[in-house]
């Protein structure tokens, strides 16, 4: 049985192959798909910071400002970051900083 992510509003065409297992998501065209076989990994700041030498609070200026990937709300106090959005900004400064080779 497919069914609806709800609970992921940022990814609209996300569905999970078995209801109870969200970590069995495959993507239908977004942009911020991942291949059926590898599930969303989630980081965390101090990981996140460690990923693109970038302190705490560069990181929450760049994500205001809208030039960073937003956090993804997990439950009432922890948020995380999408792993494949932050090495595809990663990825983007690495190409901006040599001309876009």
């Amino acid at each position: 049985m497919v069914s609806t992510l709800a609970c992921l509003p940022q990814y609209p065409g996300l569905t999970a192959v078995h209801e109870d297992c969200p970590m069995s998501e495959v993507a239908s065209g977004s942009p911020n798909s991942v291949a059926a076989d590898a599930p969303i990994q989630f980081l965390r700041l101090p990981t996140v910071c460690a990923r693109t030498g970038l302190s705490r609070s560069q990181v929450y200026r760049l994500e205001a400002e809208g030039r960073f990937p937003r956090r993804v709300k997990l439950a009432l106090s922890t948020s995380a970051w999408v792993e494949s959005e932050i090495q595809r900004w990663s990825a983007e400064r690495i190409a901006a900083s040599r001309g876009g080779e």
